[in-house]
């Protein structure tokens, strides 16, 4: 189990002892944990030990987020490497406010300062705050080793007891995560999403992390939403107050591509043509996916369903495209027999609007052959179809 179960302990980890375990911890298999650990305590304490190869194991889960230079330097706690935010779109967020003209920031519930190390490598001072003694600490010397304590005061307090007016905006982060497990409620947050708002609207800028699940109609008249994806992958939604009211956008990293909501209405369906779009998951969270559609000259292959069809290939940052080569109604003897005649070893299976899930549908097909294929399990018209292509060239 990975832990550090308190300030003593994460203040052995600081001292030369500490820091020689845990440089030779860099690259140890957790697997081996058990005989890493009992050659380590012949030389060095049981509990600094035990803190040391916590730290390792969340060192190495932080990689993902933060990249190895920083995560082998810095330092975690279990909830830490979940809450925090991955470095690039905290990089993206600290640039929207540098846009802004903002030069301090008040970093509520800032965790083990995932967030405030991005504010301080922009430029921007950072009040970062946390209730919890311990991240409180973490935070303080992830500030120091990677030589950003000039621009980073940590404070352990209760953020809602921080007056946060000498500071030109405000960003907010609250738990989302409790003992069991994620919280959909945004008033169940930690604190809750409607003190989050009350205090975003006292400062000239903000910005609220939530969950990217978040309903449209939830959303604050004077605020702005954009959602973020990153390689592909959703990973947060944020209300931004003080620049766009009412604006909806998506946001595509490592590319920093942006789509901006105009108020178009859903674009009509038609027949499918040779080319599918799968727009990225940013898009469909913002409900963008009129203007994909505009884009590309495309329609919908169902009002459902957030697949658009076009008969032209058109680069864009916002949607995979796929060449189709055949349609057929749902039929998985059809399938199979399509599949083998064309020789198709290499079967990647994608589904939207579809009960039948991809693991399943690769067992019943048992796919065999040098040729690689993708199909969409979806509905066209309303009718389960099956649409076989790859991605396009």
């Amino acid at each position: 189990m990975v832990r550090v179960t308190d300030l003593a302990d994460f203040a052995a980890l600081l001292t030369p002892e500490g820091q020689t375990l845990l440089a030779a911890l860099r690259d140890y298999d957790p697997a081996q944990e058990l005989a890493v650990a009992s050659r380590l305590r012949r030389e060095h304490p049981a509990e600094l030990v035990t803190a040391a190869l916590g730290q390792a194991r969340l060192r190495q889960r932080a990689v993902a987020k933060f990249g190895a230079e920083d995560a082998y330097r810095m330092y975690f706690t279990p909830h830490g490497v979940e809450q925090s935010t991955r470095a690039s779109v905290g990089a993206h967020r600290a640039e929207r406010f540098k846009e802004l003209g903002v030069r301090s920031v008040a970093d509520l519930c800032g965790g083990i300062g995932g967030d405030a190390i991005a504010f301080a490598r922009a430029g921007i001072s950072v009040l970062a705050v946390d209730r919890d003694p311990l991240t409180a600490e973490v935070a303080r010397a992830n500030a120091v080793e990677l030589g950003l304590a000039d621009l980073v005061e940590v404070r352990c307090a209760d953020v809602t007891e921080i007056d946060t007016a000498p500071y030109d905006a405000v960003f907010v982060d609250p738990a989302r995560r409790g003992g069991r497990g994620r919280i959909f409620d945004p008033e169940a947050y930690s604190p809750p999403l409607s003190w989050a708002i009350r205090a975003a609207r006292k400062a000239p800028h903000a910005a609220l992390k939530i969950a990217p699940g978040v309903p449209h109609e939830a959303v604050p008249e004077d605020a702005e939403a954009e959602w973020i994806s990153d390689g592909g992958d959703v990973k947060e939604a944020v209300l931004w107050f003080g620049t766009a009211p009412g604006a909806r956008r998506a946001t595509l990293l490592p590319a920093a591509a942006t789509l901006t909501g105009r108020g178009l209405p859903d674009p009509p369906a038609r027949p499918v043509g040779r080319y599918l779009y799968e727009p990225d998951g940013a898009v469909i969270r913002a409900h963008l996916v009129a203007e994909v559609a505009q884009e590309l000259d495309g329609g919908l292959i169902d009002e459902t369903i957030a697949y658009v069809t076009a008969d032209g290939l058109t680069p864009t940052p916002y949607a995979t495209a796929y060449e189709i080569t055949d349609q057929i109604p749902f039929n998985l003897k059809k399938l199979k027999a399509l599949l083998r005649e064309r020789e198709v070893g290499t079967l990647t299976v994608k589904k939207r609007g579809s009960a039948v899930e991809p693991e399943e549908l690769r067992r019943r097909i048992k796919p065999k052959g040098r040729n690689s294929a993708t199909v969409f399990l979806t509905r066209v018209a309303g009718a389960p179809t099956m649409l076989i292509g790859h991605p396009a060239r």
